[in-house]
């Protein structure tokens, strides 16, 4: 379909719960593509949430298939509807995370290096359930705090040490 600008922090947008889709339907697979194609143009980018294009629905893609921290350990294109979380295991990890929606700063975020997702795939229609771990699952823990309303930002180790002004764009 085509590339959407991202809403920058602090659009009000961007805080809020996204809503729960209640059919897979023509517009939810645009809403898909849009965010592909959106992904696809952004710099570095390994996935987009609904919510950063302005529209508050829970769906995302995330594809890390491309990142030299991904690309040996990934499920490749996921295009997520309705996805949750339904466990996380193993130990906790500090990684560097950036955002589109907040372009001008990096930080330090402490996350769950193994976890299992849910979802309605909206490439197939079926629900999936899928394990992940490393950089994909930091991936997808970050788009799904998107849709919760919850920024990169709220979950920096320590705001005072651990928030980094970007140096370089990727």
């Amino acid at each position: 379909m085509a590339i959407q600008p991202i809403l920058k922090y602090p659009h009000p947008v961007l805080k809020k719960m996204a809503h729960k889709v209640e059919r897979l339907d023509t517009t939810i697979k645009n809403l898909l593509q849009d965010l592909l194609d959106t992904m696809k143009a952004g710099s570095g980018s390994v996935g987009v949430a609904a919510p950063q294009i302005g529209v508050s629905l829970k769906v995302c893609v995330i594809d890390v298939s491309t990142s030299k921290h991904g690309k040996d350990n990934n499920h490749g294109l996921l295009c997520m509807v309705n996805p949750e979380i339904i466990s996380a295991s193993g130990r906790r990890a500090v990684m560097r995370e950036g955002c589109m929606s907040m372009p001008d700063y990096t930080g330090d975020v402490e996350r769950d290096t193994d976890i299992k997702v849910r979802f309605l795939d909206g490439q197939t229609g079926k629900e999936r359930e899928i394990p992940a771990t490393g950089f994909e699952a930091v991936a997808i823990q970050h788009e799904l705090d998107h849709l919760d309303g919850i920024l990169f930002i709220d979950r920096v180790v320590n705001i005072s040490t651990d928030l980094f002004r970007r140096k370089k764009y990727v």
